[in-house]
Order: C-alpha cells, then sequence, then structure tokens
C-alpha cells in the first residue's frame, strides 16, 4: 500500500505529464483516499507509544496524507476536497492530537525536535504536523466556509 502511494504521489505531483483523463481519476479516487485517512488518522499517534517505528498502518497514513496535500495542491482536486465532508475537521483534530502527544512523550512529529548530538533521527513521521499544516492550509485557500471553520 505504501509503495501505491508513492507511485500516485509521483504521478500527482508531475502536474505536466498528467492527462485530463488521469486527473479524473484522481478525483474519483481522492473520496476513497479522504475517507482512509480519516479512519487510519489515529495509527500515527501510536508512534509515539511504541519503539517499533514500521508500524504498516502508521506508514501508510503518512503517505495518505502527503498524497492528500499534493492533490489539494492542485485546483482540479482542491474544490472537490474542500467540500468533503469531515476532512478539515479530522486534519485539525489529528493536528492537536499530535501536538499533545509531542508534549507528553519525545515528538517524533517535528524536525526541530528529531535532532540528537550524533545527528537527525531519521523517524517516518517527522513531518507529520507540518504535513497537516499544509493540508489545513490548502482546504481554507480562497474557501470562506473552511477558514470560518477553523
Amino acid at each position: 500500500r505504501v509503495t501505491l502511494l508513492e507511485l500516485m504521489m509521483v504521478k500527482v505531483s508531475d502536474k505536466n505529464s498528467v492527462t485530463s483523463e488521469e486527473m479524473n481519476v484522481f478525483v474519483r479516487h481522492a473520496d476513497f483516499l479522504a475517507v482512509c485517512f480519516q479512519e487510519k488518522c489515529g495509527a500515527v499517534l501510536k508512534l509515539t507509544a511504541a519503539a517499533d517505528v514500521e508500524d504498516e498502518e502508521a506508514l501508510v497514513t503518512i503517505r495518505l496524507l502527503d498524497v492528500l496535500c499534493e492533490m489539494t495542491s492542485n485546483n482540479s482536486q482542491l474544490e472537490h476536497l474542500q467540500a468533503f465532508p469531515g476532512l478539515l475537521e479530522t486534519a485539525v483534530d489529528t493536528l492537536r492530537l499530535t501536538h499533545l502527544a509531542g508534549k507528553q512523550a519525545v515528538n517524533i512529529f517535528t524536525a526541530t525536535h528529531a535532532v540528537t548530538g550524533q545527528g537527525e533521527i531519521s523517524h517516518p513521521a517527522v513531518g507529520f504536523k507540518s504535513h497537516l499544516i499544509r493540508l489545513i492550509g490548502n482546504l481554507c485557500y480562497k474557501n470562506k466556509e473552511n477558514q470560518d471553520k477553523v
């Protein structure tokens, strides 16, 4: 699943080579990806307590967030995802929870806290909060209703 999401990420982020037919496929799959993210976003929070950083559900959720960020960076998919029920609320709630989890334990979600005397820690969740903020920003872009919600 992670590999498939990484392939989607590459294709979505390369805006020059995407045909209108492929873009329509991405828009149709955007709902499915948003629902998957909403259902699995709590899996990333388990990484703060677990010593095992290879939790597959958490890695899938991190990649889902990356793909959603790229999709909301594209105008043809942005309006569709801005209106998706509950996606903005889930992103804001997950941001609150990751912020609290980062205060209670070692903060694995931001790069500034992932530096030790021996260099940076390579953790898959580093940058998760910044990607949540990017998604929230994209969902609020030129959308007064979503801006008011936040």
